[in-house]
């Protein structure tokens, strides 16, 4: 049984922190589908994990490619990922499920705490889930570092 980790992002962008969570994601041996609500902006943050440091390369793809199945990495908008992963990491406000989280390895919700709107719809999912009995941790790097400031359903 997995739980949702809820990163607020205050100091790195979500291009700079997404790519050392799916790093650790890769090392953890999980296949990840990367969930965002617009293919646009799905399609800029593919080009930032291509342009990334050569010592860190993410192997990725967008959806809607021939080889979906194969990738360690899915970038898409669809609920469904065609790579059948063990984690999922939403951004952009993208749903996730209690059921994903309980059936899933991890679940990672990426959220811009500069952006209200965005702090809002996190709190909103915060609730959802952790209601619906999913265990739920939140991160903050506000500290300079990243640190555990809540957990609901852990144990």
């Amino acid at each position: 049984m997995g739980e949702a980790y809820f990163y607020h992002l205050t100091r790195q962008p979500l291009e700079v922190t997404a790519a050392t969570l799916l790093g650790k994601a890769l090392g953890a041996g999980w296949r990840v589908a990367l969930r965002g609500r617009d293919a646009e902006r799905l399609k800029a943050l593919d080009a930032k994990l291509w342009h990334g440091a050569r010592d860190s390369f993410l192997p990725h793809g967008l959806a809607g490619g021939d080889h979906d199945a194969r990738q360690p990495i899915l970038l898409t908008a669809d609920m469904t990922a065609a790579n059948d992963p063990q984690c999922v990491m939403a951004v952009d406000g993208a749903e996730v499920t209690p059921e994903e989280v309980g059936t899933l390895s991890r679940v990672m919700i990426l959220f811009d705490g500069t952006d209200g709107e965005a702090v809002a719809h996190a709190r909103t999912q915060w609730k959802s889930l952790t209601d619906a009995g999913a265990a739920a941790r939140y991160w903050s790097e506000e500290s300079g570092r990243w640190e555990e400031k809540a957990s609901k359903n852990t144990g």
